[in-house]
């Protein structure tokens, strides 16, 4: 059976909402709302990979795990290697998931998806997207778009493999487009070697950095989910997130 770790990577530094692994949702901070949603997950033990103390110090007072990861490490990928390398560095865990710390409306089932994905031996990376048949959403390119191999337009398959990811309203022509969602799972080997290669061109071009593993040649297959976790990246998203966490309880999350 594989041996899953969950890591967050986490920062104080966003340019659109400074401080946001703190910001205040119902009287916790938004760092532990995404690590409670992990652990529901129960698919192993789950860390914060912080960059700074204090992430720390908000993640350790709600009996969570925490570790201190190097603040100009260039990635959240090389964050969550970085905190694998400090935790388990006999690597006795051999697949790790790495979900980003903006995510505290996260379904836990998503993770668990995530998981499946890698009991097919050939795959080295999982991720997920959603269909959306939304025009502005196909037009924007703050959307990542994933272009997936489908047996055919109605592939009722809930697994598919990634050609490409693009910004552009890919594949052309086509009614409904897939909007990547940004969480991973890699196998241990597949993370080591996606973080020691360099930025590649199509990565580069586009900015997604999921890119330098399709031109290395390496395998990612993608979890195709109903819905998308709403993701924190402004003020108004973050009362969007506090509206739909309105109703859940405050608990200390597992040790």
């Amino acid at each position: 059976m594989m041996k899953i770790m969950t890591i967050i990577p986490a920062r104080m530094g966003s340019s659109r909402l400074p401080g946001k692994p703190l910001a205040d949702i119902h009287g916790d901070p938004m760092i532990v709302h995404v690590l409670r949603r992990a652990q529901e997950a129960a698919l192993g033990p789950v860390w914060v990979a912080c960059a700074e103390p204090s992430i720390i110090d908000a993640v350790e007072k709600a009996c969570g795990k925490a570790v201190l990861t190097d603040p100009d490490l260039p990635s959240g990928s090389d964050r969550v290697r970085a905190a694998v390398d400090i935790i388990d560095p006999n690597k006795n865990y051999d697949c790790v998931i790495n979900v980003q710390g903006d995510m505290p409306t996260l379904d836990p089932a998503l993770l668990q998806g995530l998981a499946t994905v890698l009991e097919n031996k050939g795959v080295d990376i999982a991720t997920a997207a959603v269909e959306t048949r939304d025009a502005l959403e196909i037009s924007d390119p703050n959307v990542v778009k994933a272009v997936l191999a489908m047996a055919q337009n109605d592939d009722p398959s809930h697994i598919a493999r990634a050609l490409y990811f693009s910004r552009a309203a890919l594949p052309y022509g086509a009614k409904k487009v897939y909007h990547h969602l940004g969480v991973y799972a890699y196998r241990r080997a597949a993370l080591d070697r996606f973080c020691d290669l360099s930025p590649s061109y199509l990565e580069q071009v586009e900015r997604l950095e999921q890119l330098r593993a399709l031109e290395a040649g390496m395998r990612i297959d993608v979890a195709i989910v109903k819905s998308a976790p709403h993701g924190v990246d402004t003020a108004d998203d973050l009362e969007r997130a506090r509206a739909l966490l309105k109703h859940v309880k405050k608990s200390e999350v597992k040790t």
